[in-house]
């Protein structure tokens, strides 16, 4: 009897360590894992499942957004394109800057206009200011391929296969249309950054790419604009800055250059020149320093957000560059820095870009 005393006292110490044991992991368990912290829940048979409010002092495992703060900044980067619309206007009613500014609609701009009619939508391309990520957004909306990343890069410079129409390519009604009614947009930056950026490339970095600016452009520019130059000196150095700067920045000799290079010039032809805007009512004006919310904004007025993403910037990628740009411009006359400061000049004044006092001073 004494022995199956002590039993049964042992059996109702183990049972009752397990009811304490089963009741702590199930109060870590909801805190840790369950339903949320500070919830308790219980299952009746037959009923629903019962959960008290959580106490305001109690945070959620996973919080939502924000969307009061939300709210506040997306109105203030409104603010701040809409801004650079009012600028755009302001400096195009300037009869001063008449000259630099108003560029009538012809083939050449209406060329620079790509087209997607399913989503509404004109593009104009402004070379060297991240173009190429855009023109795969919008061959990624026409749905032959699913994503941005999945384009080949010879595709979206191929304008026979790309499938993006040009403006041009239509008739006027049907242009005089587009343009009235359809989402309109382009991608600036610093005139002078975007110059150094194309004479890299097309010059310097990529001339096995694209050989007839090594082999036919830059022979034409070093015989007319440096100083002292050898057929043999050109193959060995190949164009310098300098010889750039005094080519964009000779109004009269450049135009009579152009016509000979053909389209190949827009890769350093004005904003102005490119896209005629203040002659097309462009509905936002991107900014490539400030390029990854504009891209936000963009397709979010586009109506295209859920449809395509914009590819991820490398950072400091777009940041504007001081240090690089002095660092080009140095051993350059201030002659002829300030001839080409007048030819961009009214690119600083339409899009607010400081004029780079640091440089003609």
């Amino acid at each position: 009897m004494r022995h199956h005393g002590l039993l049964l006292r042992a059996c109702a110490l183990v049972l009752l360590f397990l009811m304490f044991v089963t009741k702590f992991i199930s109060y870590k368990a909801v805190n840790e894992y369950g339903e949320m912290a500070g919830v308790q829940s219980w299952t009746l048979s037959g009923h629903k499942v019962a959960k008290l409010p959580v106490p305001s002092s109690v945070k959620t495992l996973a919080p939502q957004p924000d969307q009061s703060s939300a709210a506040p900044a997306l109105a203030e980067w409104e603010a701040v394109l809409e801004k650079r619309i009012q600028l755009l206007s302001a400096v195009c009613k300037n009869s001063r800057l008449r000259s630099l500014t108003h560029v009538p609609i012809s083939k050449f701009v209406l060329d620079r206009i790509f087209v997607s009619d399913k989503h509404n939508i004109l593009f104009c391309q402004t070379p060297k200011v991240g173009n190429t990520q855009w023109k795969k957004v919008l061959i990624a909306l026409n749905g032959t391929f699913s994503s941005v990343e999945e384009i080949p890069e010879n595709l979206v410079h191929d304008h026979e296969k790309n499938g993006l129409p040009r403006l041009s390519s239509f008739k006027p009604q049907e242009i005089t249309l587009r343009l009235n009614t359809y989402f309109k947009f382009f991608i600036v930056r610093d005139p002078f950054e975007r110059l150094i950026s194309a004479f890299k490339d097309k010059f310097i970095t990529n001339p096995r790419f694209e050989p007839w600016y090594k082999h036919d452009i830059a022979p034409a520019i070093i015989r007319k604009y440096r100083k002292s130059h050898r057929d043999g000196d050109r193959v060995a150095s190949g164009l310098h800055f300098e010889d750039f700067v005094r080519y964009l920045g000779d109004a009269e000799g450049r135009r009579r250059m152009d016509r000979q290079f053909g389209e190949h010039i827009i890769h350093w032809a004005t904003y102005a020149e490119l896209c005629a805007p203040c002659d097309i009512r462009y509905d936002v004006i991107g900014h490539h320093e400030t390029l990854e919310r504009d891209a936000a904004h963009i397709l979010r007025r586009a109506g295209i957000e859920q449809l395509v993403s914009y590819p991820a910037i490398p950072p400091g990628i777009t940041r504007y560059n001081k240090t690089k740009v002095e660092r080009y411009f140095s051993g350059i006359s201030k002659r002829d820095i300030r001839r080409l400061y007048e030819r961009y000049q009214g690119d600083f004044h339409l899009f607010g870009y400081p004029t780079p006092d640091f440089l003609l001073n």
